[in-house]
Order: C-alpha cells, then structure tokens, then sequence
C-alpha cells in the first residue's frame, strides 16, 4: 500500500536546536561567523537579544561578535581585551561585563561566548549569550553595604567599582540558579552554555529518530495494518453472529473463545503500536517525536481503539457463566470499523482494492441483515403458541424435514433445522432480497417478516444506486485529485528518462513536485481566482499574505495600495540544500521568510542565516530598476516564503507615488540582509566560512 511519507529530506536544524534550548529569559542569543577573522560578524541575533539592547535585527547584522556597540565609559577594558582574546583563540569566554543599551541605559550582563563546531571539527560559529543580571548585581552591591556598615568601614569608589570585587559571587550563585533548573528539568540546561559537546553541530542531518518509534509508510507497519483490518472484520462478522445465533449456547461461545481473544490481543498490541507510530503533521512534517505521538493519538482515535479492545473474553477463562451479556457487550468492537474511515485514503490508492472494500462492505451489511433476520423468526416462534406455524423457519423446517416442535405448549427452537442451514437460508434471502427482489423459496409471512423485507428491499435499492451503478462515479470523486498527481509524476518521469537527466537532478525534481503539492494539493491559486471580480480577489489575496503586508514596511501604504500589492504576491517553497539566489542573477522579488532557515553565502562562506520573519531583497530605486544580487541564498530546512514580484511592485508605487517615496526609505531599514552589488559585507576570502552546502552530492537520498 502506498503511503505519503512527508518530508524527510536531511536538513540543518541547528537555528532550531538552538532557539528551543532557551527559554523565555534566556533568548538572548546571537551567531556569529568564526571564519572571518575581521571583526567576526554577526549572521543571527534572537528577538529576544533586541529586546535586550534595543537595537533593531538589521542594525547588529554583520556587526562584530565582540558587541562593541554596546561598550561605554564604564565597560571593563581588561574584560574587552580577553573577549578579543577568546575569540581569536577561538575557546570559551564567561564573565560579567557592563553594557549601554541603545538609549544609553547601562546594565550589567553575564556574557557567555560557546565557540561551534561543524562534523569535521572545525570552529565555524560563536554562540554568545546575553543574561541581564542588573537586578542580581544591585542587591549584591546592597549587600555589601550592609556588611560595610555592620562592620564600621568606609570605603571609597563607584558602585559599580565594588560591584566589581563580588563578580565572582555573583557568578557562582548564577551558575547554581542554572544548575538548580536543570534538575527541575526546565528547557534551559547548563550544558548549553558550560559543555561545548553538548552542543548541536552546524551540518546537515537525517531527523533523528529512536529506535522504539515505527515509522507509518514502513513495510511492518503497512503489513501491521493489513492483519488489523482482517481482524476488524473477523470482528464485524462474529460479534453479530454469536450475539443472535449463538447466544447462550456456552459450548459453542467457548469454541471462538481462542480466536477471540487472539483478536482482543492484536487490538491493544495496535494501541500500543500507536502511540510509537510516526504521523504526518498538517504541514506535511513527519512527527518523531514520542510526546506529540502521545498527544495526538490520545486526542483522536484512543478512546475508540481503548473501548473496541476492552478483554471480555477473559470473563470465560474465569469460569463466569454470562454468555448473553458479553455477546452485547462485544457489539461495541463494532466501533472499531470507524478506523476504515481514516484509513481509507490508504486502502484506496488502487481500483481493485476499492471495489473489494465496497463488495466487502456489502456482503457485510447482508450478513447483518442475515442475522436480524433470523432473531426476528425466532422471537416470533418463541412468542406465539403452538399451533402457530406460518413464521419463515417452520417453513424452513418442513422442507427441509426437520420441523420444530413445542415444548410445553410452546414453540421451541431447540429442533429445527441445524445452525448452520438456518444461517445459510437467512443469508440467502438477505442477498437475494438485496440484489433482486427473492426468488420465494425463502418468504415472509408474517407482519414483521414483511416490513423487514420492504426495508432489505429498500435499503438494496439505496446500495444498487450508491455503489453498483456508481462505482466509477465513486472512483473519480475519490481520484479525481489522484489521478491529476499521477499524471503529472508520470510526465515528469517520462521527461526525466527522455533527456536523461542525472539522478541527483531527478530526485530533487520529484521531491520539490511532491512537497508542493503536499502544500497546495495540486490547486493553483491563480488559475481558481483569476475569474473573480477584481474587489473579491484582493480580499481573498489580502487574506492569504496577511502576515508580510503586516510588516512595519507597509504600515504607511493606503488600503488600496495594499490591495494591489497583494495581487502580486506569490507563495513559495523551497527544500533543504535548493538556492533560492544565485551570486549575480538578476534579482526578480523580494522574499519574506515564513517557515524553516536559510543561509546566505558567497564563496563559501556564511554571511547571514535568515529565520522565520526575515526579509530577504534589496534597496530600491525608481531609477535603476536592475539589481544583480552579491550573495547566494540557500534553504537549510524546509522553507516556505513569500514574493513580492518586483515588476508588480513598480507598477503599484507607480500607481502610488505618494508611498513609493517611503517604501524605498524604510525598506532599507527592515530588509535583514541587502542582496544588492555594493553592500557587500568586507571578510577576508581566505577566512571564509567553508560549510557542507552542496547537501547529498554524492548521496542518492537528496
């Protein structure tokens, strides 16, 4: 059986590692480039470390690792010297040192610089991490006033210079707040700041993944599945069986009881299963992780799984003499059957399996009809005295020459036709009954008998119409998107071995189509809308790109401006290791980061990594409208982004000439790296950040 996958391309999750190691106190972080030995900038600044100083994401790019502008008249120069140091050795440097906010405002801060290292070993990155700790140091600096008084000295010199001499303390206490939380296991570890291995290298990796965890699209799993639909059937056939035919016969409930609790076996085995199985998220990500599997399986189908597994079957092993009752109880198995709703969309990928689901579902339903059938014979032959002889099974019985006879005055059911005649006739006049209209062999008699009949009758017809004379109505609504997916995987193969392209091209081909219409379904938005008045298509538009036309950038533009301009923005996706940019092409949008990390580079080296919220172009002008890019930009992880395209662009401050003025001005301020030939960022060539980006070049899993 077929399965979607998801997205498992390798990626370079390093952003995300790191980010998700802080909490909401400690997100002050930046990256910086370890190869360039100028200066050593900065290619990533948290939000939170913006917050701390003021300073906006665009103005600390690129500036050097060493903070140095947010050095001031009270800044340590023996603590700025072994910052130099440090990072000119490339080795760990923690200390406290006083900093100058943008408007001025000092504040002392635990700053903790963790050189990176990628998979040859190799320093590629700092990571340094900002702890106000002004608070900390102010209560100190009380403290040590008291202790100045109870002792009767007077010491001369600046708070901050006595500050100073408690350094150390202070350190030592903030390092056991740290270690304190570790052990509350809180995302924040020690091991971030003071263990170097502990940290994440900045490569391309596989999703890691335990080995207790089964993966959803893997040959056991797909087999797994295949043995538990058998068993839902077994289940959806005995369970009315026993329950009207059997009933309180204990010798032959006993004889299924093996078989029965084999089944209740597999069923919380599956449960098990399920809370180790690997899902799709709606984004198209595979789920790894065991918490979020947990969570999402006790949010949708556990409850029913639970209920369909309850162990009634042991009630026999211990003797307990309730053969009726458990048959009852066990209907609620039938709950299981709700699980082909979910899996359908697996069961269905090919005709063949299709049609025999819905020929299985029919002879299902006539099974059940089959059963109601014969209680309906027996609660009249058991309600009505003896000389009552017109029910379906004493007609049975005679022709078969094995009558019923009454008991006490009674009918009784313990002569009669065997079990198993008597299930085969109902069986036969419910098929009968469902696809025709009887042959009369097997008629109803009685009142109940015949109203019975009408609703088989009826409920024939309704199956006739809904899946005998529309079963390839039913294919095409089911397929019809399929069957468009197929087509185009099969022109693009056909493409692929016609002009023979290499492997690695193929590949990345078919794993692009497939991600995109995993994200889109195959529907291109501008081909469903383009017959929209134009009004209702702006909405529609504005709606989609809310989230770029609410960046401050646009917040000076009118409504109709923003409604034009959203007519030419496009979504966009890219994979790990595709270039969104190439050095010296002719720049054609402006890219807006909305999921997944990026990279920026010219040869070789790492310029700026763009995260979620980044804009990625150049300054404008309404002169030269030719912007040829200095830098590549590459998708680390799954990426999606928003375009502007600029011709559109153009034409819409053209339209508004009364905004174009500030849009060219305040997009020099929000663009978080500057794509245009002549903002180069000056580093020495032969420093230059040298990371693994041609992903997979010799992988066939690219």
């Amino acid at each position: 059986m077929p399965v979607m996958k998801g997205l498992l391309a390798p990626q370079n999750t390093f952003l995300d590692t790191i980010a998700t190691r802080f909490d909401g106190t400690h997100s002050n972080f930046i990256l910086a480039n370890a190869q360039v030995s100028k200066g050593f900038p900065i290619v990533y600044c948290s939000d939170g470390f913006c917050e701390l100083t003021g300073f906006s994401r665009a103005e600390v790019m690129q500036k050097s690792c060493a903070c140095k502008f947010l050095y001031g008249p009270e800044t340590s120069e023996s603590i700025i010297l072994s910052i130099d140091d440090a990072l000119e050795e490339r080795k760990e440097f923690k200390d406290e040192i006083m900093f100058y906010k943008k408007t001025a405002v000092l504040f002392w801060c635990l700053l903790d610089i963790v050189p990176i290292k990628n998979e040859k070993g190799d320093v590629v990155l700092f990571l340094a991490s900002f702890k106000d700790i002004t608070d900390t140091k102010a209560k100190a600096i009380q403290e040590d006033k008291k202790e100045e008084r109870r002792r009767g000295r007077v010491k001369t010199g600046s708070p901050f210079s006595s500050a100073r001499l408690r350094s150390s303390t202070v350190l030592y206490h903030i390092s056991g707040h740290l270690h304190s939380r570790e052990k509350s296991k809180i995302k924040l570890n020690k091991n971030v700041f003071g263990d170097p291995p502990a940290l994440p290298e900045y490569k391309v990796a596989d999703a890691k993944k335990s080995k207790f965890i089964l993966l959803h699209y893997s040959t056991f799993k797909a087999g797994w599945d295949w043995l538990i639909l058998l068993a839902t059937f077994y289940v959806a056939v005995t369970v009315p069986y026993n329950v009207c035919f059997i009933g309180d016969d204990d010798d032959l409930t006993r004889s299924t009881t093996v078989s029965d609790i084999a089944v209740e076996i597999l069923f919380i085995i599956d449960i098990v299963f399920n809370f180790r199985t690997t899902y799709v998220s709606k984004s198209g990500q595979v789920i790894f992780d065991a918490r979020q599997i947990c969570i999402h399986y006790l949010t949708t189908w556990f409850i029913i799984d639970l209920v369909a597994a309850l162990p009634f079957d042991l009630l026999y092993a211990f003797k307990v003499s309730v053969v009726s009752v458990v048959h009852l109880l066990k209907t609620v198995r039938l709950l299981r059957l709700l699980r082909l709703l979910q899996k359908m969309d697996r069961y269905s990928q090919h005709s063949t399996v299709v049609l025999t689901l819905l020929m299985s579902m029919f002879a299902l339903l006539a099974h059940w009809m089959a059963c109601i059938w014969y209680i309906i014979g027996k609660m009249e032959m058991e309600a009505n005295t003896y000389n009552w002889e017109i029910g379906w099974l004493h007609e049975l019985g005679k022709r078969l020459e094995l009558p019923y006879y009454t008991i006490e005055g009674v009918n009784g059911t313990g002569s009669g036709p065997s079990i198993r005649s008597v299930y085969v006739a109902s069986l036969y006049f419910t098929l009968s009954s469902l696809t025709s209209v009887g042959f009369g062999n097997v008629s109803a008699n009685t009142d109940a008998e015949k109203i019975f009949s009408i609703c088989v009758m009826l409920i024939g017809a309704l199956m006739h119409a809904l899946v005998f004379g529309n079963v390839t109505a039913i294919i095409q609504r089911m397929y019809s998107r399929w069957s468009q997916y197929h087509t185009r995987t099969k022109d693009l193969k056909d493409f692929i071995r016609v002009h023979h392209l290499p492997q690695s091209l193929k590949q990345r081909m078919l794993e692009y189509f497939q991600t995109t219409w995993s994200v889109n379904n195959g529907i291109d938005c501008n081909e469903l809308l383009k017959d929209f008045p134009d009004e209702l298509r702006s909405d529609i538009t504005m709606h989609l790109n809310k989230e770029i036309l609410e960046l401050s950038l646009f917040a000076s533009a009118s409504r109709g401006c923003l409604r034009s301009l959203s007519l030419h923005i496009k979504t966009s996706f890219c994979a790990p290791g595709e270039y969104l940019l190439r050095q010296g092409d002719a720049l054609q949008a402006i890219f807006f980061v909305c999921s997944g990390s990026m990279e920026v580079l010219k040869d070789g080296m790492v310029l700026a990594i763009l995260g979620k919220g980044d804009l990625i172009g150049a300054n404008l002008s309404l002169d030269d409208r030719v912007i040829k890019t200095n830098a590549d930009v590459k998708a680390l992880t799954y990426c999606d982004l928003q375009c502007i395209n600029l011709k559109g662009l153009y034409e819409v401050l053209d339209l508004y000439p009364e905004y174009s003025h500030h849009f060219v001005q305040d997009i020099q301020q929000d663009l978080t790296y500057n794509l245009r030939e002549g903002h180069e960022t000056h580093v020495s060539p032969s420093k230059c950040f040298t990371v693994q980006t041609d992903i997979c070049a010799e992988s066939d899993t690219c």
